[in-house]
């Protein structure tokens, strides 16, 4: 008794302090029975999960790249992969950039300055490292703007204009892939929602379409 007690608190504890926690990984899908998360949500260190026998849920995790598919169990959300017990786990490693998850204000001010000295190099200079997508279809996090605009700016003629007014899933999720929409591979685009500007790639190999999530995902916060 005294074990399953302190197990009991153990669980709470560390869901208690999940909530202080930066998130380490998204919730890319759910089926079946299950406790603790809904779709798209993001979970810190210690997060609980329950499934039931049949049930999954798949997360990925935003810096160690690691997409999870997990089956029945409890899980325990750790910082770069999780601990199943009495469940069943695949993990893979998919293409990530843990810098174009989330950019603040000032580190997408740097990532515009850069691109500008970027796409203004001499020949033969090395290209500077930008934030970069692995799918061309972004899942934007755009919470907090009435518009998005996406314009690709080492090449003219492709632009993307956004209302996002009724077109946020969980009021504030945009998937390029629903639409139908990608950006070209190999691609510098500038990200523009209110006044905060980002800029990032999307890498030569980026294929259009619902691709892991954690590949595409761009949070403009």
């Amino acid at each position: 008794m005294r074990t399953l007690i302190g197990a009991a608190i153990g669980l709470f504890g560390l869901a208690a302090s999940a909530a202080a926690q930066t998130p380490v990984a998204i919730v890319e899908d759910v089926q079946g029975k299950v406790e603790g998360v809904e779709f798209m949500d993001y979970v810190a260190p210690g997060k609980v999960i329950k499934l039931g026998p049949k049930a999954t849920v798949v997360l990925g995790y935003m810096k160690s790249c690691w997409r999870e598919t997990i089956t029945g169990g409890v899980v325990v959300v750790g910082p770069e992969q999780s601990s199943v017990q009495a469940g069943e786990v695949q993990r893979i490693k998919v293409p990530c950039d843990a810098g174009a998850v989330q950019l603040s204000d000032r580190e997408a001010k740097q990532s515009a300055a850069t691109a500008f000295r970027a796409l203004n190099v001499g020949p033969g200079a090395p290209p500077r490292s930008l934030p970069t997508l692995f799918g061309a279809s972004p899942l934007v996090e755009a919470k907090g703007g009435d518009m998005l605009v996406i314009e690709r700016i080492d090449a003219a003629g492709e632009r993307y204009v956004v209302p996002l007014k009724g077109a946020l899933a969980r009021g504030k999720f945009y998937d390029f892939a629903k639409t139908g929409q990608s950006l070209t591979p190999g691609g510098t685009y500038l990200a523009t929602l209110g006044p905060k500007r980002f800029t990032f790639t999307v890498d030569a190999r980026a294929i259009t379409g619902p691709t892991p999530i954690v590949g595409r995902l761009l949070r403009l916060q």
